[in-house]
C-alpha cells in the first residue's frame, strides 16, 4: 500500500526528519552543508563517492538544495526533471525530491551535484532595489541530501550529507534566472575540499515535491538561420517559447559562443531585446575541441530569436533546436474551427500557457520579472483548468499564497511573495478566493476549499478591516483596470474608477467564501450579511456605470439592481465606442460572457472575430505566436508600445478562451454539480464560422461540443460522458452520457 510521504521536521540541529513513503519509515539525518570559501559566480559541484557493499535490491535518492540543481549518479542524470527544487516560499516551504536511481548504481559510484543560483539566490524582482534583495544575492549556496541503499538481505545504508562529502568548481561559470548562463566545456573539476556543515540553515520548511516536476517537454528545430540588415547573425525558430537552446558546433578549443535571446525583430527588420530591460538573457559558451552539443542546464529563457553574437563558422538551422520547459501538465481542452487566424489564436493561447507555468503561474518568461501575479492568475485560471489538467499546479501554488499571506490577511501581488512592502489591491489579492474557488468547480476536489478556506476568510476579513468605509472598500492603492484602453493619458490604469472596482470584488469574494463555506458545511451566516451590506452600499454608492468595465462588473458579479438593463447599456456602450473592446484586465475575462448571456452573442462575436485593432485577432495579424502584454504591443505603424512594459508572451488576455469553451461551444459546468459530473450544453453558433469544435477531458470524462452550418441549418454533435442537459437555442433535452447530434 502506497501512503502519501509527508516529511516531517523535528527542528533540530541535527536534522532529524522522519515520514513514510510508501508504506516504509523513513528517518533522515542529513544535514544542510555548502562549500568551505566564497566561489564567487562559479557554481559549486558537489560530490560523494561510494562502494556497494553487497547485492543490491533499491537505491533512491532525496535531495533539495539552496539554489536549482543537477544531479547525475556516474555521469548520469537522475531524472527528467529541471530546475529542481522548482520554486516555492522558500524560508516556509523548501520542496525534497525523490528519485529511484536503482539502475543507475554500479559496484563504484559517484553522486554530483551542480547547483546554480536560481530563483533562491537571483536578484528577483529585477526592478525592486532592496536590503533584502542584496541579502538574497550574498546568502551561500547549499545542499541537502541522501541516498538510501537497499540491499538484497534488507538491511538498509543511508549516506547522508555532512562533512565527508565534497564539492568543487564546476564547469558552469555563472548561471542565473535573468542574466542566463556562462559554460566552459574544457573545464575539469580538480581540486576538491570537503564541504562545511551549516546548522543553523532550517529545517523545519522542507516538504515532500508537492507540485509537478519540470520538464523538458517538446523540441523545436530551427525554421531559419539569415542576417538583418543591421548585419545580425539570428536564428528564428518561427514559436515564442520559455527553455533553452540547445546547439552543436565543430569548433576549435577556447573559441567563444554568445548568444542572446529576444522575442521580436522590429520593423526594419533587425534583432529587439529592448523589453528585456534589465535581463541580459545570454548565454556564453567556452569551446572544447571537436564536435560538441551543449544546453543550459541551471537557467532558462522567454524567446523566439537567437542573435548570435559570437559563433564559430557559417551556422546552419540544423544546428539549433529550442528546448521546450514548463511544468508537465496534462493537456485536457482542445479548440478548433474554420478561421485559420482563430486557430492560431487558440495556438498562442495555449503557448502561453506552457511559457508562463512554469513551477508558478508567471506574468513573462523573459524579462527581469518572471513573478507570479496573482491578478494575472485570477483572470486566466478557468481557461488554464481547462486547458491543462492543473489542480496538482494551482494546489503547490495556494499553499505558497496561504504560507506567504500576511498578518493582517493581505495578500501579496505575486506569490510567492518577493515584493517587499505595499498593500493589497483588488483583482490581484482576491486570487485568494476566486482561484481555489475555480478549481474546486473544474475538478470537483472539496480539499483544495478545506486548505484554503482559513486564507479565503482572512482575505475579505482584511479588506473589512482595510476599507475607510463600512460595506465598500474605500482607499487603498489599487492597479484598477490595468492596461484598460480607456485609460487617461500616461496612465497605466483604465479609466473606471479603482473603488467601483474594489468594491465589486469585495462582494465578490465574500459571495464565493459563502459558497466555499457551504460547500464545507461550515457556518457562513455572518458573510452572508456582510454580503447583503455590501450589495446594499454597492448599489446606494454606484447607481450609475461609467465604463465597459464596470458595466461588465456589476452584471457579471450580479451587482446590479436591472442585469439586463445594464447589459443593454453596455452593448449601446460599445457600438459608441466604434465596436471595440477598451477593456483592460479586470473587464475582458467577462465582456464576452457578458454580453452572450444577455442576448448580445452577436456583439460578443463581432469583438471576437474583430481583426483590426483593438482585438485579439490584431496580434495574430502581426504574427503572434503567444498572447501579448498589450493590445497593440506592436502598434499598426510597426512600432513598440514601450520599453518598459512590453511582453509579447503574456497570457491574460487569454482568458477568451473559456468563452469559447462555456459559450461559444456551450460547455457549461454546473456549480452543483462540480468537477463536471453534470454539465449544461449550450452552443451558441455564428454563421459567420463554418464550424467550430471544442472538447475538454474532465475528472468525469471527456465532454466535447461541434457545430457546422451548413445550407439546410445547423448540426450540432455532442459527446458526454455525464448527464447532461443540452440546450439548442430555445429548447432543452436531458440526455444521460453519449454521443448525439440535433439540427436547428
Amino acid at each position: 500500500m502506497k501512503v502519501p510521504f509527508k516529511l516531517l521536521i523535528d527542528g533540530s540541529t541535527t536534522s532529524t526528519a522522519w515520514g513514510y513513503a510508501g508504506g516504509i519509515k523513513m528517518e533522515f539525518k542529513a544535514n544542510w552543508v555548502r562549500p568551505a570559501k566564497d566561489l564567487g559566480d562559479v557554481c559549486p559541484v558537489f560530490k560523494k563517492e561510494w562502494k556497494l557493499k553487497k547485492p543490491l535490491k533499491e537505491a533512491a535518492l532525496f535531495l533539495t538544495a539552496r539554489g536549482v540543481y543537477e544531479a547525475r549518479i556516474n555521469g548520469k542524470r537522475v531524472s527528467g526533471y529541471v530546475l529542481a527544487p522548482g520554486w516555492t516560499s522558500y524560508e516556509k516551504r523548501l520542496q525534497v525530491q525523490r528519485y529511484d536511481i536503482t539502475e543507475l548504481i554500479r559496484e563504484e559510484n559517484i553522486l554530483t551535484v551542480t547547483v546554480g543560483r536560481g530563483w533562491m539566490r537571483s536578484p528577483m524582482p529585477g526592478f525592486v532595489e532592496s536590503e533584502e534583495k542584496k541579502n538574497k544575492v550574498e546568502q551561500p549556496c547549499g545542499l541537502w541530501g541522501e541516498l538510501h541503499l537497499t540491499y538484497e538481505d534488507g538491511n538498509q545504508e543511508v549516506l547522508a550529507s555532512d562533512e565527508t562529502w565534497e564539492y568543487g568548481e564546476s564547469a558552469v561559470r555563472f548561471s542565473e534566472i535573468y542574466d542566463g548562463e556562462r559554460y566552459d566545456a574544457a573545464f575539469r573539476t580538480t581540486d576538491w575540499e570537503h564541504v562545511v556543515k551549516e546548522d543553523g540553515w532550517p529545517t523545519d520548511n522542507l516538504l515532500m515535491q508537492e507540485g509537478e516536476e519540470i520538464r523538458e517537454i517538446e523540441r523545436i528545430g530551427a525554421k531559419s538561420v539569415f542576417e538583418t540588415p543591421a548585419g545580425e547573425r539570428v536564428v528564428d525558430f518561427g514559436q515564442e517559447i520559455t527553455g533553452y537552446v540547445e546547439f552543436c558546433v565543430d569548433a576549435k578549443a577556447g573559441e567563444l559562443i554568445r548568444i542572446f535571446h529576444g522575442e521580436m525583430l522590429d520593423k526594419e527588420g533587425n534583432f529587439y531585446r529592448d523589453n528585456y530591460r534589465d535581463a541580459k538573457a545570454e548565454i556564453q559558451y567556452i569551446c572544447k575541441e571537436g564536435k560538441q552539443t551543449y544546453h543550459p542546464v541551471l537557467t532558462f529563457f522567454g524567446f523566439r530569436y537567437l542573435k548570435l553574437e559570437e559563433f564559430p563558422g557559417e551556422p546552419k538551422p540544423e544546428q539549433f533546436t529550442a528546448v521546450v520547459v514548463c511544468s508537465n501538465l496534462k493537456k485536457t481542452g482542445r479548440l478548433n474551427c474554420s478561421d485559420p487566424d482563430l486557430n492560431q489564436l487558440f495556438s498562442n493561447i495555449f503557448w502561453g500557457q506552457k511559457g508562463n507555468f512554469l513551477d508558478i503561474p508567471t506574468d513573462c518568461p523573459q524579462r527581469d520579472e518572471r513573478l507570479g501575479w496573482t491578478g494575472d492568475a485570477q483572470v486566466f485560471v478557468k481557461t488554464a483548468s481547462y486547458n491543462y489538467d492543473v489542480e496538482k499546479f494551482f494546489t503547490k501554488w495556494f499553499h505558497d499564497m496561504a504560507a506567504d499571506q500576511r498578518k493582517d490577511g493581505g495578500v501579496g501581488h505575486v506569490i510567492p511573495d518577493c515584493l517587499p512592502g505595499g498593500e493589497s489591491s483588488a483583482a490581484w489579492g482576491d486570487a485568494a478566493v476566486i482561484c481555489p474557488w475555480q478549481i474546486y468547480l473544474t475538478y470537483g476536489n472539496k480539499q483544495i476549499l478545506e486548505d484554503q478556506f482559513d486564507c479565503m476568510k482572512k482575505w475579505v476579513d482584511y479588506i473589512t478591516g482595510a476599507t475607510t468605509v463600512p460595506y465598500l472598500w474605500a482607499g487603498g492603492v489599487h492597479f484598477g483596470d490595468w492596461l484598460g484602453l480607456d485609460a487617461p493619458s500616461g496612465s497605466y490604469k483604465g479609466s473606471s474608477r479603482e473603488e467601483f472596482i474594489a468594491t465589486a470584488f469585495y462582494a465578490r469574494s465574500t459571495q464565493l467564501l459563502i459558497k466555499a463555506a457551504n460547500v464545507l458545511g461550515k457556518d457562513g451566516a455572518e458573510y452572508e450579511r456582510l454580503y447583503g451590506n455590501i450589495v446594499k452600499a454597492f448599489r446606494e454608492t454606484y447607481p450609475e456605470y461609467l465604463t465597459q468595465t464596470e458595466h461588465i462588473l456589476a452584471v457579471h458579479f450580479g451587482l446590479a439592481k436591472d442585469l439586463q438593463k445594464t447589459a443593454d447599456d453596455l452593448a449601446e456602450m460599445i457600438k459608441r465606442d466604434g465596436g471595440q473592446i477598451k477593456t483592460g484586465f479586470v473587464g475582458t475575462p467577462y465582456i464576452l460572457h457578458v454580453l452572450s448571456e444577455y442576448g448580445h452573442s452577436d456583439l460578443a462575436y463581432t469583438l471576437f472575430l474583430r481583426k483590426e485593432y483593438p482585438s485579439w485577432l490584431f496580434s495574430v495579424k502581426q504574427g503572434a505566436t503567444t498572447i501579448w502584454e498589450h493590445w497593440d504591443g506592436i502598434m499598426e505603424n510597426g512600432d513598440f508600445w514601450s520599453k518598459d512594459m512590453n511582453s509579447f508572451n503574456h497570457y491574460a488576455y487569454g482568458s477568451v478562451a473559456d468563452w469559447v469553451y462555456e459559450k461559444a461551444a456551450g460547455i457549461r459546468p454546473l456549480e452543483e454539480y462540480p468537477g463536471f459530473s453534470r454539465v449544461l450544453i449550450k452552443p451558441m453558433a455564428d454563421r459567420r464560422l463554418k464550424w467550430l469544435e471544442a472538447s475538454i477531458d474532465t475528472r468525469s470524462g471527456r465532454i466535447a461540443s461541434k457545430w457546422i452550418c451548413t445550407s439546410d441549418g445547423i448540426r450540432y454533435e455532442i459527446e458526454t460522458a455525464v448527464p447532461a442537459v443540452i440546450q439548442i437555442e430555445d429548447k432543452k433535452i436531458e440526455v444521460a452520457p453519449g454521443t448525439y447530434t440535433f439540427w436547428s
